[in-house]
């Protein structure tokens, strides 16, 4: 039996990626945050506690845009505390297990905003291109034991995170498609699974999954 455990499970792409990987052979977990709440060390230690790991998605994730000026400390903690430490840590606790036991893998789930970011995402854009910089550490660190790590820039999906996005911003993320067409949660997570399954000996790779050219 594998284990998958997806963080942000209830989400768009979350839910695509449970649907990708629903099979007998795997065993999966997509807690709810109030049965893992990222944000939280201990509550990320008491739930990765005896649970085995093999594949861990983190796609948990949330935006607070504004310019940087108005950003405050708070907005800022919030922001890196979802979309990189949070990750971080949950990494960090299936680490150790996956060492042992000499095979696991991570997928962390950034951001096009990581490397080309727009006006007014400066916190987020700043916390998705940490994961690019740990996927490249946790790579080099963990390779050795047999534990893979690869970061995903899906792309602009039509999730529940984007559903406040304006139709003018919308329109303008479509036409920076070289096909004139945005990717979707269910190619992602058929991506994740090709690149669990059939890429073995693939580490310490940034992957943008869209058709986006800056």
């Amino acid at each position: 039996m594998n284990h998958l455990v997806v963080t942000g499970g209830s989400g768009g792409l979350g839910q695509e990626i449970i649907h990708a990987f629903s099979a007998p052979q795997w065993e999966i977990s997509a807690p709810s945050h109030a049965e893992l709440d990222v944000t939280d060390p201990a509550a990320i230690r008491r739930f990765f506690t005896s649970r085995p790991v093999d594949l861990l998605v983190c796609a948990a994730g949330a935006t607070r845009d504004g310019l940087l000026l108005d950003t405050v400390e708070s907005t800022w903690d919030e922001v890196i505390a979802i979309n990189y430490r949070g990750a971080a840590d949950c990494a960090q606790a299936v680490l150790h297990r996956m060492i042992e036991r000499g095979t696991g893998h991570i997928i962390f789930i950034s951001s096009y905003s990581a490397l080309h970011p727009p006006m007014g995402q400066a916190a987020y854009a700043a916390a998705k291109a940490s994961l690019l910089g740990l996927t490249q550490s946790l790579a080099r660190h963990a390779g050795s034991q047999g534990i893979r790590v690869n970061v995903i820039l899906p792309g602009f999906l039509e999730t529940g995170m984007t559903r406040a996005v304006s139709l003018k911003r919308k329109s303008e993320v479509l036409a920076s498609h070289s096909l004139g067409r945005i990717n979707t949660p269910a190619a992602v997570a058929g991506f994740i699974r090709f690149l669990h399954d059939s890429m073995p000996h693939t580490s310490g790779q940034t992957f943008q999954l869209d058709s986006r050219t800056p």
